[in-house]
């Protein structure tokens, strides 16, 4: 499952925002555990959180959080689920906004992905960097949790705003 997820899906770019808005959310229930255990519960996040449809996320009463809670399938965390509704009423807004979530998010790195200039070893692979400490500052400000500099600098090597493949792996680009 984490081969398949590496060779197919991350750092490959991501311009569809419902999928965005998905990698983001997921980022967030990821923050302090594994992304294989989040990996394993995608199906069930899906399930639990309507297909990441942010209109219907936005929606979730108090009454839904607590159902949530219960869902063994899912990362079970007060705080994450309870930040849900909130994050899908700022992706709406964004969304509304001129090219949408895709272009708002896109913006902190030029609309290109990154690469280091030196090329990329395990040894120079980081945990945010200052495009991931202005993405986090703004999304906070416009409403989000759980999207602090960490979370948005994987959340931007996943979807490929970053491209930190290491030289070894058949996935890495020389700079």
């Amino acid at each position: 499952m984490y081969t398949a997820y590496h060779d197919e899906e991350w750092g490959v770019p991501l311009h569809d925002g419902q999928a965005l808005f998905e990698m983001l959310m997921l980022e967030g229930f990821q923050a302090g555990l594994s992304w294989i255990t989040i990996l394993r519960k995608r199906g069930a996040f899906r399930r639990a959180f309507a297909g990441f449809d942010a209109e219907k996320i936005a929606r979730f009463t108090p009454a839904r959080i607590e159902k949530l809670m219960q869902d063994p399938g899912i990362v079970r965390n007060r705080l994450k689920i309870a930040s849900a509704p909130g994050n899908a009423r700022a992706f709406l807004k964004l969304q509304k906004e001129p090219g949408g979530f895709d272009r708002f998010i896109w913006s902190f790195t030029g609309g290109q992905t990154l690469r280091d200039p030196l090329g990329m070893t395990r040894e120079r692979v980081r945990a945010r960097s200052p495009e991931s400490d202005a993405m986090s500052k703004e999304l906070l400000r416009r409403g989000f949790k759980f999207v602090g500099s960490t979370i948005c600098y994987a959340f931007m090597q996943a979807v490929g705003m970053v491209d930190d493949h290491v030289d070894g792996c058949w996935r890495y680009q020389p700079r």
